[in-house]
């Protein structure tokens, strides 16, 4: 059986911003022993021809990407185009866009609005993910921005790629989270959360605070297909924090 663990690319993003170093990045990728790759943060020059092949020199597959939701909402054949090229099913947005994020009400009409263009992508066999930050845990009366997105999306299209440690960040717990979502979150980050005196840190799987014995089982109950480890920001080289993650998450385990 593959792997389920994944990298998120965005970790590494320094280096994957022209195309030798992006090879040689993808290679490093694989040699920790990542099987699979979320595209994000590389090169925009960067042609997803070359970026596919990069991956089959390598050894690793594209499992999810991160686009913009104006492209999708306004280039849904490129978009569509672009997975078939990477052979990937999984087509996310890195969050909601701001001019959705000051009201329930907006946050209510993207639910709607990325309902439909999720459904779109459905009929070309892709699957909508939404990524979430701490900022969609703000109240809007009694409703989180996440809930609102959660109750008045598609359950059928809308899918969402929950994020530990943001969760964690905005007071939510991503246990119950990914309890709650269940089958809508095929797909999670897998980040870590430490503190250093009263001050938050992105940290490597297991060197942190989250209950990865509760996240693991939840996703395991659930069935989500790919863990993606990301770090937006490392206190070591980034390549060593990936493989940090990677050792720690075996060592609980997770295949």
């Amino acid at each position: 059986m593959a792997s389920k663990i994944a990298a998120q690319l965005y970790t590494i993003r320094h280096a994957c911003q022209v195309a030798e170093d992006m090879a040689e990045s993808l290679k490093k990728v694989a040699d920790i022993g990542y099987e699979h790759v979320q595209l994000s943060g590389h090169g925009d020059d960067l042609q997803p021809e070359d970026i596919k092949q990069w991956c089959d020199d390598a050894g690793v597959e594209i499992c999810a990407t991160h686009t913009s939701f104006e492209r999708m909402r306004n280039d849904l054949e490129g978009v569509v185009e672009e997975h078939r090229i990477y052979d990937c099913t999984y087509a996310g947005i890195g969050g909601l866009p701001a001019e959705y994020r000051e009201s329930g009400e907006g946050y209510a009409d993207f639910a709607v609005e990325a309902s439909k263009v999720a459904k779109q992508l459905a009929e070309h066999g892709l699957v909508f993910i939404y990524h979430n930050h701490s900022f969609e845990l703000e109240k809007f009366g009694d409703r989180t921005g996440l809930e609102i997105l959660f109750e008045e999306s598609d359950p059928d299209y809308f899918m969402f790629e929950p994020d530990t440690y943001w969760l964690q960040h905005g007071g939510a717990s991503p246990v119950k989270w990914l309890q709650k979502m269940g089958k809508r979150a095929p797909v999670v980050h897998f980040k870590d959360m430490a503190m250093k005196g009263r001050e938050q840190l992105f940290a490597e799987i297991g060197e942190g605070n989250l209950d990865w014995e509760g996240i693991i089982e939840a996703c395991e109950a659930s069935g989500v297909e790919y863990y993606i480890v990301e770090q937006d920001t490392c206190q070591r080289d980034p390549f060593e924090s990936l493989k940090i993650s990677f050792e720690n998450l075996r060592a609980m385990g997770v295949e």
